[in-house]
């Protein structure tokens, strides 16, 4: 599986907004787009499809900008990898009749090892991984 530069891009402002979480003060696209790194005008259409799917949600105004629509203990890489590429693995060979089936219950296999992987990845948990490093490098 190969990952797109615009599903990387999502996944670097979701983890963006979830570091600001907490104060609930959205974030202009070009500041995130700075942070992260991104294009501004990539990250806004990006921004846009995570808006569609409910991760992000938009505030308009002078202090407008993005924010996470729900905690980042509720958001899981699947979300934002689904949101951007949309299913994480397919293969053309598991729905393929002359597929041999070892070979197709091995593309499951490997389908339900990432979902499962993804899935089990919240947002939170990336933060409180940040967090821990940054705890280990001031001892």
């Amino acid at each position: 599986m190969k990952l797109s530069v615009k599903t990387d891009y999502a996944a670097r402002a979701v983890l963006g907004l979830a570091q600001h979480y907490p104060a609930g003060l959205a974030l202009p696209a070009e500041t995130l787009a700075a942070a992260q790194g991104a294009p501004g005008k990539f990250l806004i259409q990006i921004l846009v499809e995570l808006k569609a799917q409910g991760i992000v949600r938009s505030v308009r105004g002078m202090a407008g900008g993005y924010l996470l629509a729900r905690p980042p203990a509720d958001i899981t890489l699947a979300d934002v990898l689904e949101a951007v590429d949309g299913p994480l693995f397919d293969a053309p060979a598991l729905s393929a009749k002359d597929c041999p089936a070892e070979l197709r219950r091995a593309w499951k296999k490997l389908r339900q090892s990432l979902e499962s992987a993804a899935r089990a990845t919240t947002f939170q948990q990336l933060l409180e991984e940040s967090a821990e490093k940054e705890k280990m490098y001031y001892i």
